[in-house]
This record gives structure tokens, C-alpha cells and sequence, in this order.
């Protein structure tokens, strides 16, 4: 494994064309998104298109078609790259918009809609603009990117995206704005003794019982824990 690259089980990410790389959250969050048996799901600032690939593979066997969205030029054509270099890219459709211009033009209707969004409003820019574009909510809002994706969504279709953990207050009260309602939800700790770093969240449209889960990824620096080994082992070449 180079740097430019990722090596997962059954696909490579090249990542040298695109400000954000791979990361756990974006490892976490294809992994868990609770994706359906079949129909349309988006995938909302794809970047290197990691999250898109997860998606067909634990749908390989099923009639589910994907869109992913990126913003970025550069970071478009390398999710393009990624996705005809997989073994999905008859189901895989990479779209170079924003979210905000692709939700006034679609008439598509989604099952699902995944995403990583840019989350570090809160803190200085980088100076790349490109990293500044991928990390920060400059480009897409917490409030633009709900209220964008509550319009693309069916009616008992579902949203699933992962932000920081000091964010749910705010997150949670813009979902309830959009009208919606939390369906399920983790944390996520990287030690046992640490504060929640990340949460992970699905909504829906309609009030449903749901109960919050913990998730620790490690208990010793590379000692991972039974939960975080069950849910990435599909992808991780060393899991």
C-alpha cells in the first residue's frame, strides 16, 4: 500500500487528487448506514467515492443503483477513477454538482442518502482551498445540507450521516426543524475511557422507537475491539 493509495478487500481508493483521504470516518459510517435491499441511495460529497464503494459491496447481490455527488472537480474525477476501477461501476454514478444545484434538478426520489459532510466550522480554515472546501461547512451548511436532503428523500426513505460528537445538540435540533426523527444512533469512543469523539445518526421522517448505542474502536493503541472488528472486517485488508 502506497501513500497515493488504499487497499481495501475487494476495492483500492487512490486518493492523491483529493484534499480528504481515508479515514475511519468514513470507514465507520459506510459500514453502518443501515442500506436498503433495493432502490436509489445517495451518497452527498462522495470525495474519494469510499463511501459509494462500501455501499456496493454490501449491496453486490442486490438491484440498488448509486449516485454520489462531489462538489469538487478534482475530487470528482478521482471518485470517477475510483469507481470504474471497482467492480461496481455499472451501479456507481458520480455526479459533478453541488448538493445544493443537483436538489433543484433532480427528479429522483432516494431510498437512502449517505454522507460525510464537512464539519470544522468552528475552527480556522486551512489555506488549501481544496481541504477547506472538503473540511469545512463553508460550501454546505448542516442546515443546507438537511433541509436539501429532506426534499430528495421518499417519504419512509432514511438519512444517515457521521459528525462530532459536540455537534449533536445543534445537529439534533436542525433535524427536528426538517421534521426529522432520529431512527438510530451511536457513539463513538476511540478508547473506553475517552469522550465520545463521533456520533453516528440515522434519521427518518416519521417518530420511531430507537434506543443509543456506544461503540469503542480500540482498547489499546491496534487492539481493536470485538464491535468495531465485526463491523469493518468486509473492508479492512488486516481485519
Amino acid at each position: 500500500m502506497g501513500t497515493q493509495t488504499f487497499q481495501f478487500k475487494q476495492f483500492t481508493i487512490h486518493h492523491d487528487r483529493c484534499a480528504m483521504k481515508v479515514g475511519t470516518d468514513g470507514v465507520l459510517l459506510g459500514a453502518w448506514c443501515n442500506v436498503p435491499t433495493t432502490g436509489n441511495i445517495l451518497d452527498i460529497g462522495t470525495g474519494t467515492g469510499i463511501i459509494a464503494l462500501m455501499v456496493a459491496q454490501r449491496t453486490s447481490n442486490l438491484q440498488v443503483s448509486i449516485d454520489a455527488i462531489e462538489i469538487d472537480k478534482n475530487a470528482y474525477l478521482q471518485a470517477e477513477e475510483n469507481i470504474q476501477l471497482s467492480p461496481w461501476g455499472d451501479r456507481i454514478h458520480a455526479i459533478n454538482l453541488s448538493l445544493q444545484e443537483y436538489a433543484q434538478i433532480s427528479d429522483i426520489r432516494y431510498d437512502y442518502i449517505v454522507s460525510n459532510p464537512p464539519f470544522f466550522n468552528n475552527t480556522l480554515p486551512p489555506q488549501d482551498i481544496y481541504r477547506q472546501t472538503a473540511r469545512h461547512t463553508l460550501s454546505l451548511t448542516y442546515e443546507e445540507l438537511l433541509s436539501n436532503a429532506v426534499q430528495l428523500i421518499k417519504p419512509d426513505g432514511h438519512i444517515s450521516i457521521i459528525y462530532p460528537a459536540d455537534q449533536d445538540t445543534r445537529l439534533s435540533r436542525i433535524a427536528v426543524k426538517n421534521g426529522l426523527w432520529i431512527s438510530r444512533k451511536v457513539w463513538i469512543k476511540g478508547k473506553p475511557d475517552a469522550l465520545p469523539k463521533r456520533v453516528l445518526i440515522e434519521w427518518g421522517k416519521a417518530p420511531v422507537d430507537y434506543t443509543e448505542e456506544t461503540l469503542i474502536i480500540e482498547t489499546a493503541p491496534l487492539t481493536y475491539t470485538p464491535e468495531y472488528i465485526a463491523l469493518t472486517r468486509d473492508f479492512y485488508m488486516k481485519m
